[in-house]
């Protein structure tokens, strides 16, 4: 078990170097260098095998004969794993290369954190097919909505680079910010979509779910708010046509409310309550 993670954070390291960007870390105009094109090339199937064994690194935490272990060590693991399977499937690693030293880093790191954190949250597998579907689709839109609010970091720097006149050496290689932007809103309106149907179904059928009517938690209240944030800037992109830093600063606002509602419980119960 341990080799299969540790497997996994060396394919990380691997695509992450074959990927990395030759301007990543520049400082006073000097450009850290990228990886040789002999390397690059194999910089898809390194992240495909990343992907593969961390897929099935998180299937053999969280699946288990008595049910799904989702302690925040697994949800970490599981969302950031997705981000970075969605990233790569997006071509968003490949579009904005700036963010392959946050995505692999980060998801090499979540896939190692099961093995020091133990505070298994079980339920039954078999009892509960719509808790686990439930889960499911909430965290793919946890995923999505953490790609996107990556993004519009990233288009927050190039944004202020392009207002301060400051030269960026990749700038050249990338689309248009508004081609950027758009793809990011198709990011966001799957997420919403589906944090609708996580909410809408954890509201109607609470009861069926998880055994009990909807109360007002903590949990609740934080997942309302980052859908009413995703909501009005939807509409404020249709009716108004928001774009650029007020979007941009919309949609990171939305993803951490969203995960202070989820991942961040989980930590305040867990990590500092012990519970």
């Amino acid at each position: 078990m341990i080799l299969l993670h540790l497997a996994a954070v060396a394919a990380y390291g691997l695509a992450a170097f074959a990927m990395w960007p030759a301007t990543t870390g520049a400082a006073a105009g000097s450009a850290a260098p990228a990886a040789p094109a002999s390397i690059r090339r194999f910089a898809p199937g390194l992240l495909a095998m990343a992907l593969i064994l961390h897929g099935i690194a998180v299937g053999n935490d969280i699946v288990s004969p008595d049910g799904l272990d989702l302690s925040i060590a697994n949800a970490f693991s599981l969302v950031a794993g997705l981000a970075a399977g969605l990233a790569a499937i997006s071509g968003l690693l490949t579009t904005l290369p700036v963010t392959v030293p946050i995505v692999l880093p980060v998801a090499a790191l979540a896939v190692l954190t099961p093995l020091f954190f133990d505070s298994p949250h079980r339920f039954a597998l078999s009892g509960e097919p719509w808790a686990a579907a439930h889960v499911a689709v909430a965290l793919v839109a946890y995923a999505l909505f953490l790609v996107a609010a990556l993004q519009a970091l990233v288009l927050m720097g190039l944004e202020r680079r392009l207002h301060r006149r400051v030269p960026d050496p990749e700038a050249a290689a990338l689309p248009s910010l508004l081609t950027l932007e758009r793809y990011m809103f198709r990011l966001v309106i799957a997420g919403f979509v589906l944090l609708t149907v996580t909410l809408g179904s954890g509201a109607l059928f609470s009861e069926q779910v998880f055994g009990r009517p909807v109360t007002l938690t903590h949990k609740n209240v934080f997942s309302v708010a980052g859908w009413l944030t995703f909501a009005v800037l939807l509409w404020g992109r249709w009716r108004y046509g928001w774009r650029g830093r007020r979007a941009l600063r919309w949609i990171v606002g939305g993803t951490v409310l969203l995960f202070l509602a989820y991942l961040g419980k989980k930590f305040v119960v867990e990590v500092l309550l012990g519970r």
